[in-house]
């Protein structure tokens, strides 16, 4: 089980180490790439051909333009998750809309803007078609947030009766 992470710029690691937690948690290879489509554009290229790597998904992380992850769908039949980086006084807008504005037939999936946690969730849901045993790690998974939501509402409601 391999992801393969193509991001924009170095810059952006910041925002998708949660990704790469996500994937310590389910025991999942993380190959982590950067590769501008527009100062090197050949450098984007010959990454999506990860098949024969063991990739099985892609994520692609980018801010301004954020065609990054169209031009890397372009190159492979692997699913892209895309990941608009809030990089620009636009807010990640114009990341997020170069994201899903992709012409039919090259699709790329969208995550929120900054969203690199979700994308790997998803990334771990594409897996577990391919990898059942993923399947019941994604239900303790939930099932361990819905504990987390459950413990913080009570904190919450402790703390409100107490003042």
């Amino acid at each position: 089980m391999k992801v393969a992470m193509i991001m924009g710029s170095n810059s952006d690691w910041p925002k998708l180490e949660s990704a790469e937690k996500v994937f310590q948690e389910f025991g999942i290879d993380l190959e982590v790439t950067v590769a501008s489509a527009i100062v090197r554009r050949n450098s984007s290229r010959p990454l999506p051909k990860g098949s024969g790597r063991g990739v099985d998904v892609i994520i692609s992380a980018a801010g301004a333009a954020a065609h990054l992850g169209g031009v890397v769908a372009a190159y492979t039949t692997l699913p892209v998750i895309g990941v608009p980086i809030n990089a620009t006084a636009l807010n990640g807008m114009d990341a997020l809309l170069s994201t899903v504005q992709m012409p039919s037939g090259i699709p790329v999936a969208a995550m929120a803007i900054d969203g690199a946690k979700n994308a790997a969730i998803f990334a771990v849901e594409i897996l577990s078609l391919k990898y059942p045993e993923l399947v019941q790690k994604l239900a303790t998974y939930r099932a361990k947030m819905k504990e987390e939501v459950r413990a913080k509402g009570e904190k919450l409601a402790a703390a409100r009766a107490s003042n």
